[in-house]
């Protein structure tokens, strides 16, 4: 189904919150998104999708689920893209659970999405979406997150955001990112959907998989509760334009020719 235009401005900040994709040169080639590691299924960049005015997003910023099987090859690999922040949006108990390994020269943020979301939404996949919207804590820890994504591509290295199977708090981060950054709707749904492909899930499966009901449900929820994404990435993330604007810059490099 064909996204349509819907191009809003952030105070000063033009923000397509969802366009048609436009159909890239010949000469572009997709690159190979999924960072192979020994101990996760779910690690992979937003390399080389486009925006509505032709730019790239960075393969600084790195989805995933969690961290707690890295092998030393994994570490390794990962020190060697310059991660040097991880965002852990698990509650404490996954935490504990699954603790993740240490990335040598990395910060780890802990960033507890759920903490005040009701435990009767979490098996309710479309409510516990709709909480990432309405809930105080998620949009403290999601603001936050975004900060710490753009200062540390802004100096130039790399982040990894992650939950526990990287595709429901992991996968609206990632929607949050790239919608700011200019990326056409149908593609956000795309990468968010590609998480039942690396965790070969059915979208049926609310333990293993996504449901593309359920990323609406969280953008039909901001436009029902602030009127639009970008008044819930204002006024309800609490993001001034500059950091709008900080974080638009950050993640977006000259589109590449392969």
């Amino acid at each position: 189904m064909a996204a349509t235009i819907a191009a809003t401005t952030l105070i000063g900040t033009p923000v397509l919150v969802a366009a048609p994709a436009a159909a890239a040169p010949k000469s572009l080639v997709a690159p190979e998104r999924l960072i192979k590691l020994d101990g996760t299924q779910n690690t992979r960049t937003f390399d080389g999708y486009a925006t509505a005015d032709h730019k790239s997003i960075s393969s600084a910023i790195i989805r995933s689920d969690n961290l707690s099987k890295l092998s030393s090859a994994d570490k390794a690999k990962l020190s060697a893209r310059k991660v040097t922040a991880v965002i852990d949006l698990r509650t404490s108990i996954e935490r504990a659970a699954q603790p993740d390994h240490a990335i040598p020269g990395a910060k780890s943020y802990e960033k507890d999405i759920l903490g005040g979301t009701p435990i009767t939404n979490l098996i309710d996949l479309n409510s516990a979406y709709r909480s990432f919207i309405t809930d105080r804590q998620a949009r403290a820890q999601f603001a936050s997150t975004l900060r710490i994504i753009t200062r540390t591509v802004a100096a130039g290295d790399s982040v990894i955001f992650h939950c526990s199977a990287g595709k429901d708090r992991t996968g609206w981060t990632a929607a949050m990112v790239l919608t700011i950054a200019g990326v056409d709707r149908a593609t956000v749904e795309r990468d968010y959907l590609a998480s039942n492909t690396y965790r070969h899930a059915s979208p049926n499966d609310p333990l293993n998989g996504v449901n593309i009901s359920w990323l609406r449900a969280s953008f039909n929820t901001a436009n029902k509760v602030y009127g639009s994404f970008d008044n819930y990435i204002r006024t309800g993330l609490g993001l001034s334009a500059k950091e709008v604007t900080a974080l638009r810059d950050a993640v977006r490099v000259p589109q590449r020719v392969y």
